[in-house]
């Protein structure tokens, strides 16, 4: 049986209750960088997008849980494997905390726990990747931890505020990796 509640968090799959949850996570400019937005998104959007979040990994190449801290049902944050390559046995992982009081709470180590086991045990991947701006050291911090290692620096690869920066590629291979608890 899949699991994926740990001590204190658990991940679970997108409600249509999660509605303004999404919205605000969306439109809130001070993670756009970190989750490559650039446009607000209308709840009618989200709403379809919520409607369509049903679809299996293999049919949408995306796994995106929520982050939720007890059965209350409220979620904290977001994770996501993107850009799912069953053939190559690989994906893209992200996460983003809402809200400075979440932060720095071990939320973004559980779950990311959660979902590298996740991926490894059910998925049998062989390696995830994150991308990861030069200037985040909070997510190079969180990523490095688990064993993700700096490939290379993407150059000038994201515009913020009419400034270049450059964008690091984190990998980790499962062959590097125990069961993490």
């Amino acid at each position: 049986m899949i699991t994926l509640k740990g001590k204190n968090i658990y991940l679970r799959a997108l409600e249509p209750n999660d509605l303004e949850f999404i919205y605000a996570m969306e439109n809130d400019e001070t993670i756009w960088e970190v989750s490559n937005t650039q446009t607000p998104y209308s709840r009618f959007l989200i709403r379809q997008y919520l409607e369509n979040a049903q679809q299996d990994i293999y049919e949408a190449k995306q796994l995106r849980m929520a982050i939720c801290k007890d059965e209350d049902f409220p979620a904290v944050g977001l994770i996501d494997l993107f850009d799912f390559d069953p053939k190559n046995n690989k994906a893209g992982i992200g996460i983003v905390i809402q809200g400075l009081s979440n932060r720095n709470k071990n939320i973004g180590s559980e779950a990311l726990t959660l979902l590298i086991n996740y991926s490894f045990q059910h998925l049998n991947l062989h390696q995830l990747y994150a991308n990861i701006s030069e200037e985040n050291e909070a997510s190079k911090g969180l990523f490095t931890k688990f064993g993700f290692e700096c490939i290379g620096v993407k150059k000038d690869w994201i515009l913020i505020n009419g400034v270049y920066k450059d964008e690091g590629i984190y990998q980790l291979l499962n062959k590097n990796v125990n069961e993490l608890t």
